[in-house]
């Protein structure tokens, strides 16, 4: 059973950075491409990021393209979202997922504000 669990979130003022992680199980992490979702409060799901199964390439939405960088750790099943420059707008609640895949995880939440 593919398990995922989100952390990193938390509150910060806009400018500031944050790295979430997500740990994932229950499939084989490595050979999987894998991506960052997030939903914005009162709105749907988002694409962010995604990166190839071995690291080898990524690719960002335009509204974060140059602010996050999306990494992993296939040794430790691992992704992680670094987020700097942050902005109100990051506002939402992240997920890990499989490409085209519902989010299965709690999510963690990330709220920009002063």
């Amino acid at each position: 059973e593919v398990q995922v669990v989100e952390s990193g979130g938390g509150l910060v003022q806009p400018g500031g950075s944050l790295r979430l992680s997500c740990a994932a199980s229950g499939f084989t992490f490595s050979r999987y491409d894998m991506s960052w979702v997030r939903q914005p409060p009162g709105k749907g799901l988002e694409w962010v990021s995604t990166i190839t199964y071995d690291g080898g390439s990524t690719s960002y939405a335009d509204s974060v393209k140059g602010r996050f960088t999306i990494s992993r750790d296939n040794a430790k099943n691992t992704l992680y979202l670094r987020m700097n420059s942050l902005k109100p707008e990051d506002t939402a609640v992240y997920y890990c997922a499989q490409p085209g895949d519902s989010p299965r995880g709690q999510g963690t939440q990330v709220t920009v504000s002063s």
